[in-house]
């Protein structure tokens, strides 16, 4: 059956943009939301499998490693196939995985089933929908981002008491079985994904814009241009490596480069808090249910930093300052991290999990957000791809790193004192990036030369093209 797809001139900011915020919103909530409960089955896995927290760490790390490494593999279904398949395709492997860790026996087995199953599920599905999102918004890109990204802290607000109670119920295994069965509904999500052609944003952009300083005529840029017009298309050898050297030509810009850097860092960062905070509590002497209470309000706080940081990004005043935003936000959610340690009860944990949530909600939506605005939104997919790609290694040594200085140390002060410099070492590295970056263009500025010619710069990424007065009105 053929895809139905609808053609706009520019993104429509609404319509069935909205239907897409919905599915993306489910999306997160059944791989982030969910990646983030297996938290809670940490201390149920140490005790049954009788095994120390590193082993036991393992299981999350691979899990999110999966999920971001196997990220570009989400976006090349996207783009050479269609959404709506690898989303479908991503919530049946994710399922699957989920149903058949119920049965496990050992460490192992989980690594194998709710690790690589689950997490490559994942994977298909998370990249796809939050670019699909970025292809039907842009006036209203951050809100429309802030809205869909939410899923995963309201999910996990709702899921964190919910799995506590179903692992209380059922044991570990029936709570494993459930939520196979709430992950399935992806393939929902998935058909809710109507593709939409954006006249205009395929590889004739690119190629009309980087070719157009080569020494090749233009009509052969036109024909070549002509048969790459979308990823779908069926093209020769030649044009098809041609297609793909346009479709990650972003790798080589410089911001995107630093951008790529400073993710390293923050993924390291973000992800140790979210593991141990659970076991942490339960270490000072809080409750099951209000350790499990802690991960819930911080989950609707991340809903809170994902909607008002979003539609705060979107206003006038704020708009051109996205990524000084995005590095304050990410920065203060560090410095949070370097005061877990002196929390010791449940009552001065809670402004821990408010502030936390709040901050990682707000640099959580503006992630697509900024790296669309580096490299475009017609190469958003594809970058976002490489974006949770960068996450996948981070994401995989530092939980059991955290654990291991646990166990080395008897206390949790140097993971999450590690987990903090992290994440302020992003904020710093994107910040004297910025101010690198203002001091050039004002140098730049200074050696523009003023003649009676009339010159215009154009920017292109970090190509600067002088125009003339040879050039006419309309071509400018």
């Amino acid at each position: 059956m053929a895809e139905k797809k609808i053609s706009h001139s520019a993104a429509p900011d609404g319509g069935w943009g909205w239907m897409i915020v919905i599915g993306c919103f489910f999306v997160t909530v059944c791989t982030r939301a969910v990646t983030r409960c297996i938290s809670i089955f940490f201390v149920e896995f140490q005790l049954y499998f009788g095994q120390d927290y590193s082993r036991t760490a393992w299981i999350h790390s691979i899990v999110d490693c999966s999920t971001m490494l196997c990220a570009p593999l989400g976006s090349y279904v996207s783009n050479h196939v269609s959404c709506q398949m690898g989303i479908i395709l991503g919530g049946l492997l994710s399922a699957t995985g989920l149903i058949l860790s119920s049965f496990a026996t050992s460490l192992e087995y989980l690594y194998l089933t709710l690790g690589v199953l689950t997490g490559v599920g994942f994977a298909l599905c998370y990249s796809p929908a939050i670019a699909m999102v970025g292809k039907y918004f842009e006036k209203r890109k951050a809100l429309a981002y802030g809205i869909a990204m939410s899923g995963s802290g309201i999910g996990t607000f709702i899921l964190a008491p919910v799995v506590q109670l179903l692992i209380e119920q059922f044991s570990w295994r029936g709570a494993l079985l459930i939520l196979g069965g709430f992950v399935s509904n992806l393939c929902v999500c998935g058909a809710l994904m109507r593709p939409l052609k954006v006249k205009g944003a395929d590889f004739t952009h690119y190629t009309l814009k980087q070719e157009k300083t080569s020494e090749e005529p233009k009509r052969a840029i036109t024909k070549e241009s002509s048969t790459c017009t979308s990823l779908s298309q069926d093209c020769s050898h030649k044009n098809l490596c041609y297609c793909s050297q346009q479709e990650y030509n972003f790798l080589l810009k410089p911001d995107f480069i630093i951008l790529a850097i400073s993710f390293l860092f923050l993924a390291y960062g973000c992800s140790p808090p979210f593991v141990y905070l659970v076991p942490y509590a339960l270490s000072v002497g809080v409750s099951s249910q209000e350790a499990a209470f802690l991960m819930s309000i911080l989950g609707v706080i991340d809903i809170v930093g994902n909607i008002t940081f979003g539609w705060l990004t979107d206003r006038r005043y704020l708009k051109k300052h996205r990524y000084s935003c995005y590095l304050i936000a990410v920065g203060l959610d560090g410095l949070c991290c370097l005061f877990l340690p002196i929390l010791q009860c449940f009552q001065l944990l809670v402004p821990f999990s408010v502030t936390f949530g709040y901050f990682d909600g707000a640099y959580v939506a503006l992630i697509p957000v900024v790296t669309g605005d580096v490299v475009g939104a017609s190469n958003l997919s594809s970058a976002l791809g490489v974006v949770f790609f960068l996450h996948a290694v981070p994401y995989l040594i530092s939980p059991p790193i955290s654990g291991w200085l646990v166990d080395t140390t008897g206390d949790y002060t140097a993971a999450f004192l590690l987990s903090g410099f992290s994440m302020i070492l992003c904020s710093v590295l994107l910040a004297i990036t910025k101010v690198i970056q203002r001091f050039k263009n004002k140098q730049l500025k200074l050696t523009v030369p003023t003649t009676d010619t009339r010159q215009e710069i154009w920017t292109n990424g970090d190509v600067a093209c002088p125009a003339t007065e040879d050039v006419s009105h309309r071509e400018v």
